[in-house]
């Protein structure tokens, strides 16, 4: 061979060498192996992460979620009917994420914010992941606003506080849902951005929640979030997710939010259902054993932020179903452990016609004094403590067959209280007002009220009070009322008494 003809093929092989690609991008995709009620097992995927969304080639989207040595197993978020064996998937290297922006406050969505309401699409300008890792403690600051519900039950007795979370547990038809609805509806002019989330309910339900929220003008400042009861497991999961990732938006950008997960048992039942088609070991009551750690990620991401972190806050009230009063079951011990206090309702009260049907014994705020106004704890102390001494002596005067006066007299004063604590569904009383009714009751005025004319009293108060505006004004200005307002309501209240003897 020539020595030209040699240096020539030499020169061929050099440029083909520099010209090479010394790193290819090698497509991470396979085949599915096999395929069964919402789950794919898809074999030979490698470099797919826990939770990252694939894509089949007949483009519907799942989640990985079982991360085995030669298999991974993926749920489905939509279009499983489409899907067959042997059909290519395709890892895209991203979480699942949910568009956020103030646009779509008014809207209504599935779990994965798509829309479901026909009044077009939703265009954000920025995406928030649905996972994300809670703010550490050193960002977070003490709860010391309230978030006023205008449910006089729940302010004087349980309070809330912005960045609390607030559980809202019994069995079911006891008005768990329709205190949240009510918490919602009376935020309205106060700056806070609701978020209501619906998991697992039927379609009707929560077309009658939306409807009810669009004619009180609540929806222009509320999301929902549904997952009925007709969608696939993983997307009754992932619901609560993308509503948090809602909620945490405005949070992280100086505003208030309020987020109702409605409920997290049904959550919880989804979740079970997807671990056991993805055969992981069932624990107590079949749940896997990473159940706790599903509701503390999310609820644990509710804070009050400090004032060098955007001074925003989330409050959440998660609502837990129980089954026959029994508190101690998995789900509800879990929840109880998790969050910031709980509003136990009660069957009984409910049955009885006292509405909302709190039961003050059970129920409690762990941030209490902190989510009040001075004039609400004041005139609050030791309602709480009394109402549940008022329920034990109750309940064993059924049983006593004479009384002394002085014990009647006290179950006749409590009872003006509990008539006091009635309140009709969206009927929200603010602040200002509960202080001034509790006032007349605290002071003995209402101990010569019949109990059947303590609620006409209430309304007469209320129209006195409105014409009468310097007490509210004084009380909404100083959190405090002044020894003037008190003189001025005094008089009030002894005219509307009068009125009503």
């Amino acid at each position: 061979m020539s020595e030209n003809l040699l240096n020539s093929i030499i020169d061929e092989i050099e440029s083909k060498i520099d010209s090479s690609n010394t790193d290819p991008k090698v497509e991470n995709s396979w085949e599915v192996f096999y395929l069964w009620d919402g789950v794919a097992n898809v074999s030979g995927l490698r470099w797919v992460a826990y939770n990252e969304v694939v894509e089949f080639e007949s483009g519907a989207k799942w989640i990985a979620l079982n991360l085995d040595t030669h298999f991974v197993w993926v749920v489905v978020l939509e279009w499983f009917n489409k899907i067959k064996e042997w059909e290519t998937v395709k890892a895209t290297g991203k979480t699942l994420e949910v568009p956020v922006w103030k646009e779509v406050v008014g809207r209504v969505v599935n779990a994965l914010w798509e829309p479901i309401d026909g009044l077009g699409d939703i265009k954000a300008k920025e995406l928030y992941p649905v996972e994300r890792v809670a703010e550490w403690v050193m960002a977070r600051k003490s709860v010391h606003e309230p978030l006023e519900t205008w449910i006089k039950a729940i302010d004087a007795l349980v309070p809330i506080g912005r960045g609390q979370r607030e559980l809202i547990i019994w069995d079911r038809q006891t008005g768990k849902t329709q205190i949240a609805i009510d918490a919602i509806l009376n935020q309205k002019g106060l700056g806070v951005t609701c978020v209501y989330v619906a998991i697992g309910q039927k379609e009707g339900k929560v077309a009658r929640v939306v409807e009810e929220l669009r004619k009180r003008g609540a929806m222009d400042y509320t999301i929902v979030v549904t997952a009925w009861a007709s969608d696939p497991a993983t997307m009754q999961y992932l619901a609560p997710y993308a509503g948090c990732a809602m909620a945490e938006y405005f949070m992280y950008n100086g505003q208030h939010s309020l987020i109702i997960y409605d409920d997290l048992s049904k959550q919880a039942n989804a979740y079970r259902e997807m671990s056991l088609l993805l055969r992981r070991p069932p624990g107590r009551e079949a749940y896997p054993w990473d159940v706790f750690y599903t509701h503390s990620r999310l609820l644990e991401r509710s804070a009050k932020l400090n004032d060098e972190m955007w001074v925003g806050s989330m409050t959440a009230l998660p609502i837990i179903e129980t089954q026959a009063w029994d508190v101690s079951a998995y789900i509800p011990t879990n929840v109880i452990s998790i969050t910031d206090g709980q509003i136990f309702l009660d069957s009984n009260l409910f049955n009885s016609g006292q509405r909302p049907a709190i039961d003050v014994g059970l129920s409690v705020s762990r941030v209490w004094w902190a989510a009040q106004i001075k004039a609400m704890k004041k005139v609050s102390g030791t309602l709480k403590l009394d109402l549940a001494q008022y329920r034990e002596l109750a309940a064993f005067s059924q049983f006593a067959s004479d009384l002394d006066e002085s014990t009647k007299a006290q179950l006749d004063r409590w009872e003006r209280m509990m008539a006091l604590l009635k309140q009709n569904v969206y009927s929200p009383v603010p602040v200002t007002k509960q202080v001034c009714a509790i006032y007349a009751w605290a002071k003995g005025f209402l101990d010569s009220i019949p109990v059947n004319k303590v609620n006409k009293f209430e309304e007469e108060l209320y129209a006195k009070l409105d014409e009468e505006k310097t007490i509210l004004e004084d009380i909404n200005k100083n959190k405090m009322y002044s020894d003037e307002s008190v003189s001025k309501l005094e008089e009030i209240i002894k005219s509307v008494v009068e009125m009503n003897k």
